[in-house]
């Protein structure tokens, strides 16, 4: 157990250390092309804290552990759009425009029904799989094309340096918290089975788990007052859980729910929270501390229906 312990720890720091390079090289590389940092982190942010998910889908895909494969991604999403919502509000208020909300969200939301709508027998082939993930690379195209060129308008650093500079960092700091992550996981989920507790919760765990970057890199972002990079890492991570993510397990290996009917009530409840939390967002401008408790306590139902 020491060991499990040692490791979990490591990769903690790992995870902390790898954010906060990656946040500030991005915010310079925002800056320097001229292009939002909004942009940068529903992008280049969003998808290097998401290979965790990648990973676990296409390593439980291989092994036929098609429950294990979409319940990770439901997992993560509904951990990621209300307890790190939650735990960025805490940090520092999140400030959102309306405009983002609705343009990014409506493409959450719209990921997850297509999720759910892939999922209706319980079955996703490989053709199926390809088609998802093609639906993601011409939304990051039609995102690049319309949003790439936004003048930056928050989150202004001194003297932003170049790429050659700033792109070693981002991928140092990514890869940082991609194996500190998968450190977590896999001794968080080995402390758990050792403590002996029960096997929805140590799912519940591995989701938490494969979240934890998408946390860490929101809340540095959010101390360093780089909202933009925060909001926009976390929007970002849940279009790309749900086709992407998902879709990249079932190209190499078929994906097959044991029993949809249990996993359904997550389904629904994540597309459902994620609506909740998106009209509390697109109400308040962001989220402020009192909205925190309301997205930490919708986080709550997950531990009954997952």
């Amino acid at each position: 157990m020491l060991v499990e312990i040692a490791l979990f720890l490591v990769g903690l720091a790992a995870l902390v250390a790898g954010a906060d390079r990656a946040v500030t090289s991005a915010g310079d590389l925002a800056l320097y092309y001229g292009v939002s940092p909004f942009f940068i982190g529903v992008t280049v942010i969003s998808i290097g804290t998401s290979v965790p998910e990648m990973v676990t889908s296409v390593y439980a895909a291989y092994y036929g552990a098609g429950d294990l494969v979409v319940g990770n991604i439901v997992g993560s999403e509904t951990a990621q759009i209300t307890l790190a919502i939650a735990v960025v509000a805490f940090i520092a208020p999140v400030v959102a425009e309306r405009r983002n909300v609705l343009v990014y969200g409506t493409a959450m939301v719209l990921a997850m029904v297509i999720m759910l709508l892939v999922l209706d027998d319980g079955f996703i082939g490989r053709s199926e799989g390809l088609l998802m993930m093609l639906a993601y690379v011409q939304f990051i195209y039609t995102l690049y094309t319309n949003e790439g060129g936004t003048e930056i308008t928050e989150e202004v650093i001194e003297e932003p340096r170049s790429p050659r500079e700033t792109l070693p960092w981002i991928l140092g700091g990514l890869a940082l918290v991609v194996g500190g992550g998968q450190l977590m996981v896999t001794n968080g989920v080995a402390l758990a089975e050792l403590v002996g507790l029960p096997e929805y919760l140590i799912g519940v765990l591995t989701g938490l788990g494969t979240t934890m970057p998408e946390v860490v890199v929101a809340g540095i972002a959010a101390y360093e007052g780089r909202s933009g990079i925060s909001i926009g890492s976390i929007l970002g991570s849940n279009i790309t859980d749900p086709v992407f993510s998902l879709g990249i397990g079932a190209v190499f290996f078929d994906v097959r729910l044991a029993d949809l009917a249990a996993v359904q009530p997550s389904l629904v409840y994540m597309l459902a929270v994620s609506i909740a939390v998106l009209g509390l967002v697109y109400w308040r401008r962001g989220v402020d501390r009192r909205g925190a408790v309301v997205c930490l306590l919708l986080y709550l139902p997950t531990f009954v229906l997952l």
